[in-house]
């Protein structure tokens, strides 16, 4: 039994039964089952999502620090690796924290992926294909194909022409990766970011231009259920640009031109004070006594002293 095979008996084909089997009990609207299909395989991988998202935003604490090391081992790629698995080490921060949950949830999405365009089938060739996935037991699963391909104003089995889901798409993408942006200090990094944050989005919607509405329709309610996620662990993230601190300004106090001149002037007359009160008028030359103001009984006693 080859790798294909493993796939479609495991994965593919029991996707594709609960989808139609789950757009039975929602009116028998294929679209509804695309939504409700999508926002439970979301739920499911709920806590590798978060562990993403957790690990995600770690990282982007540590950004300040990393930008420091690659500055100052910016000639020993050797020894920058080391510290920054040293760093990575003692912040509990595991790099691979946010590929691995994505690795995991690839083959779900693959899958649904894959489901949507097969139970989408429009020719009878696709049919015929899509007979060899169907579960025997289930006999009400061959009565419900064809599915009703018409969702709101879309024909889930053609590319949307009002070009709403691509801009959908689009937009919601961008929104997600702008969130989950980190904010990097070296300017390379900073235009590598910019440049996937446009060009994720922007190839996206030219896929949806070129496949079925019904995929269209699952990446806008995973986009969805994305942004939900992020701004629940991280808040609005990189939409949100922090203000600058405004220094703090120490208050003053207006002098007078005339204040100042007094102040000026207090300062020069306080050494004349001290010397004055330091020298008895009797050492000053050229000038009287003190005594000599006395009454002439005081002065001749004191001379008697």
């Amino acid at each position: 039994m080859s790798i294909g095979d493993i796939w479609n008996i495991v994965i593919l084909a029991p996707m594709i039964n609960v989808l139609i089997i789950v757009s039975q009990y929602l009116f028998h609207n294929f679209g509804l089952a695309i939504i409700a299909l999508t926002i439970v395989i979301r739920l499911a991988t709920l806590p590798l999502t978060t562990k993403q998202a957790k690990a995600t935003k770690s990282i982007q604490e540590l950004q300040p620090k990393l930008a420091e090391l690659q500055k100052k081992y910016a000639r020993d790629r050797q020894k920058l690796a080391q510290e920054q698995m040293r760093l990575y080490k003692e912040s509990g921060v595991n790099p691979a924290g946010c590929m691995l949950p994505m690795l995991i949830q690839m083959p779900i999405w693959i899958a649904l992926f894959q489901s949507i365009i097969k139970v989408l089938a429009v020719i009878p060739e696709d049919f015929l294909s899509l007979s060899k996935f169907l579960y025997p037991t289930w006999s009400s699963v061959f009565t419900l194909v064809p599915l009703e391909s018409r969702f709101l104003w879309l024909d889930l089995a053609v590319p949307d022409r009002f070009l709403i889901l691509p801009i959908l798409v689009g937009g919601t993408m961008w929104l997600q990766q702008k969130m989950s942006m980190p904010a990097v200090a070296d300017p390379r990094q900073q235009a590598q970011s910019q440049m996937m944050l446009w060009m994720m989005p922007l190839m996206f919607a030219f896929f949806t231009l070129q496949f079925p509405s019904g995929l269209a329709l699952y990446w806008v309610a995973s986009n969805i259920i994305s942004i939900i996620i992020q701004y629940r662990v991280s808040g609005w993230g990189g939409l949100i640009t922090p203000k600058p601190t405004k220094p703090v300004k120490t208050p003053f106090k207006l002098v007078s031109r005339e204040e100042t001149k007094r102040e000026v002037t207090s300062s020069e007359s306080a050494p004349s004070e001290t010397k004055s009160a330091e020298t008895t008028p009797a050492e000053l030359p050229g000038k009287k006594s003190i005594f000599s103001y006395l009454p002439w009984k005081s002065r001749a006693q004191h001379k008697k002293k």
